[in-house]
């Protein structure tokens, strides 16, 4: 019998009485589950030497228990640290400009998103972007300005009258300043 077949009869055979005998180790099947599949990568290892025990069974069941243990201490352990940390972070904004701005970033090129999500939202000075992107800050700041042009354009709202009044009435004299000085007003 090939090493192959031998994991494959012993799948077959015991990976759903070792997955009831995990459920009621750990209490939650999915843990079970995992627990049982990370035993069977382990014996993928060294097959030959699964092969050679007497029962394998038992020395799947053995390190699914192991491993099992092993998550819950650690777990534990980072449970007591998170307590001593406080309570979890409050979770993000669900009012429709934070989904809406949420929809524009994933519209954008990952390069543009990466960079305004970690200066804006990370609050990362530009070195620090650079840094953490692997670039340098001419591209961080190239990427943060034809972000906020392209989140401009993805976020404006065209059908209020009142900004379309503005917009028309302003857009006059930027074009009429922007025509005789070489400048557009930003002010209004």
């Amino acid at each position: 019998m090939s090493d192959g077949d031998l994991i494959s009869e012993l799948y077959a055979g015991c990976f759903r009485r070792l997955v009831v005998q995990l459920y009621a180790v750990t209490g939650d099947l999915t843990e079970a589950q995992e627990a049982v599949q990370e035993a069977f990568t382990r014996a993928l290892v060294s097959p030959r030497r699964l092969a050679a025990l007497e029962n394998p069974e038992a020395w799947l069941r053995r390190v699914a228990v192991n491993w099992a243990r092993s998550r819950y201490r650690r777990r534990r352990v980072l449970d007591g640290l998170l307590r001593r940390i406080g309570p979890p972070p409050t979770v993000a904004d669900h009012s429709p400009e934070h989904l809406a701005l949420l929809a524009a970033l994933r519209v954008l090129p990952e390069g543009q998103r990466h960079a305004l999500a970690l200066h804006y939202l990370v609050d990362l000075p530009v070195d620090e972007v650079a840094a953490t992107l692997g670039v340098s800050s001419g591209t961080v700041k190239s990427r943060l300005s034809r972000g906020r042009v392209a989140l401009a354009a993805l976020l404006t709202d065209t059908d209020t009258s009142d900004a379309t009044t503005t917009a028309t009435g302003a857009g006059t004299k930027c074009a009429t300043d922007a025509t005789e000085t070489g400048r557009i007003d930003v002010r209004s």
